[in-house]
């Protein structure tokens, strides 16, 4: 069976538009979905836990671990996926500082190595700035499947913008078309 991850980057606007996203989706056994929002350390836990209350999968916060199937974990930092065929994740230790935590351009370009050995999904949604513009572009080329959501949807269309202004051939869609997108993705 292949394995499959999502991976997930947002900012403002990111929480309600990621509940109306992921609420029903049903994730198998080998499907994980991994969202590095925007927000402080001090927010996750409780993020978490109404997240949780809020969709039918499981969701944790994500620190070193391996990532299993049927899952949704949030970045409470700023995370790498790891370069190895088991797929895992860890909090960054580098200290190279970033503007915006936890920081999606590090977590989409630490799972470069990740489509070599499953299946990726990466989707850029609302936000200021540019973050995950250039991971997502990077995912882009090696062969990962990959979204951003339009301006009409965005709350702020600023991360996927840049992202579009990087690969004119970027998917654009709305909140109903990426929800679409990733049920058919884990599923077939």
């Amino acid at each position: 069976m292949n394995r499959k991850l999502v991976l997930i980057g947002s900012s403002t606007g990111g929480p309600g538009q990621l509940k109306e996203i992921l609420c029903d989706v049903v994730l198998p056994a080998s499907a994980s979905i991994v969202v590095a929002q925007h927000m402080s350390v001090f927010f996750m836990n409780s993020f978490v836990n109404q997240f949780n209350q809020d969709v039918k999968a499981d969701v944790e916060l994500l620190d070193k671990k391996t990532i299993l199937g049927n899952k949704i974990y949030i970045c409470a930092k700023n995370t790498l996926i790891l370069p190895n065929r088991t797929l895992a994740a860890m909090p960054d230790e580098s200290g190279i500082p970033t503007i915006f935590n936890p920081n999606v351009n590090m977590l989409f370009s630490s799972a470069l190595t990740a489509c070599g050995f499953t299946s990726v999904l990466a989707v850029l949604m609302t936000g200021i700035g540019d973050d995950g513009a250039k991971g997502l572009h990077e995912l882009y080329k090696a062969g990962a499947q990959c979204i951003g959501e339009n301006e009409r949807d965005c709350v702020v269309y600023g991360m996927p913008k840049r992202a579009k202004e990087l690969n004119p051939r970027l998917d654009m869609g709305g909140i109903k078309d990426i929800k679409a997108k990733i049920e058919r993705f884990i599923n077939e």
